[in-house]
C-alpha cells in the first residue's frame, strides 16, 4: 500500500486493486489476451546527442485482465439495456448506445464484501456457488447507499499466477449464483466487482455456458462489472469502507476497457 494525502492533508492509504499484466495472465476463452513486444530497442537508433529511445506494442482485448464492462457487452433476447436493439447498435463496428466511453469515471463509496473471512477460510473452492445469505454474512451491519460499489473477494485472485487453476474449467469458479447477483442488485450499486474471471458462479465443467449474472447486471439493471480484480491486500486491510477510484479508458464503442481502480483507505 501507498500513501497520498486528501486536499485537506489527511493521509490515506492507496490499494492498487489491478493485475499485473504480462503475456502469461489468465485471460478467459472469450478473449483475446495480452501480447507485448519492444518494437524499438534502446540502441536499435541513436540521436546526436546520444540519446536513445524505446517502445512498445500491446495487444490485449477489451476485456484482458483487470478490466471493466460495459452495458454494450452482454444482450438478451437481441436486447441490450433499455430495450436497445443489439443489431442496431452495432451498426458501423462499434456500440455508440452503452459503449464503455458512456461509463463516467467512478469515485465512490467502496464495501468489500469478503466472503471467504465470513466462512472462516482462505479461500472458496472451486465452483463454490456463493449465496445471498453469504454475501449478507460478509456485509454484517453496513448499508450500502444506492450509488456505491460492492466488491466481491471470493480468495481466487491469490491463484493470479497458475492461469490453468484461475480459469479452473473443470472445477469451476466461485462467484455469486443467480440469487446472490439479484441480491447484490437490489442495493442499487453504482459499479459491482470480484476477484474472478467472469464475476459470477462458473459451475463445474460448464465454462461460460450460462451467465444469469451478467444478463442481470447489464441487461436488466444497467450496472457495469469489474473482473479480475486484486482484492488480497485491501482484505488485510478490512476497511469499514473506502473510496474506489477507477477511469476506463475513452475507447469509443467498445464493450469493456482495461482498468485499473484504487481504494483510497482513510
Amino acid at each position: 500500500m501507498s500513501t497520498g494525502c486528501t486536499a485537506d492533508g489527511a493521509a490515506v492509504g492507496v490499494v492498487d486493486l489491478a493485475q499485473p499484466l504480462h503475456p502469461g495472465i489468465p485471460t478467459s476463452p472469450n478473449h483475446p489476451g495480452f501480447r507485448h513486444a519492444l518494437l524499438r530497442r534502446h540502441g536499435d537508433a541513436v540521436r546526436a546527442d546520444g540519446t536513445s529511445g524505446a517502445n512498445d506494442l500491446l495487444v490485449m482485448g477489451a476485456h484482458t485482465g483487470t478490466h471493466l464492462d460495459a452495458l454494450a457487452h452482454i444482450s438478451h433476447d437481441g436486447l441490450l439495456h433499455g430495450g436497445v436493439s443489439a443489431l442496431e447498435a452495432q451498426v458501423g463496428g462499434r456500440y455508440l448506445e452503452h459503449g464503455v466511453h458512456t461509463v463516467a469515471p467512478i469515485v465512490c463509496v467502496g464495501h468489500l464484501l469478503d466472503v471467504p473471512a465470513a466462512l472462516g477460510v482462505r479461500r472458496l473452492d472451486p465452483g463454490h456457488a456463493v449465496t445471498a445469505e453469504e454475501l449478507a454474512l460478509a456485509l454484517g451491519d453496513r448499508r450500502p447507499a444506492p450509488g456505491e460499489a460492492l466488491l466481491v473477494r471470493t480468495g481466487w485472485a491469490q491463484l493470479w499466477d497458475d492461469a490453468g487453476a484461475f480459469l479452473d474449467h473443470e472445477g469451476g469458479v466461485p462467484g455469486p449464483d443467480e440469487d446472490a447477483v439479484a441480491w447484490l442488485a437490489s442495493h442499487q450499486p453504482l459499479v459491482v466487482g470480484s476477484d474472478t474471471t467472469a464475476f459470477e458462479h462458473i459451475p463445474p465443467g460448464e465454462g461460460h455456458a450460462r451467465l444469469p449474472g451478467h444478463r442481470i447486471l447489464l441487461v436488466d439493471k444497467g450496472i457495469p462489472i469489474i473482473e479480475m480484480l486484486n482484492l488480497e491486500e485491501l482484505a488485510a486491510l478490512a476497511p469499514e469502507a473506502f473510496t474506489l477510484v477507477a477511469a476506463p479508458l475513452r475507447l469509443l464503442g467498445a464493450t469493456g476497457s482495461p482498468l485499473r481502480p484504487l481504494a483510497l483507505v482513510h
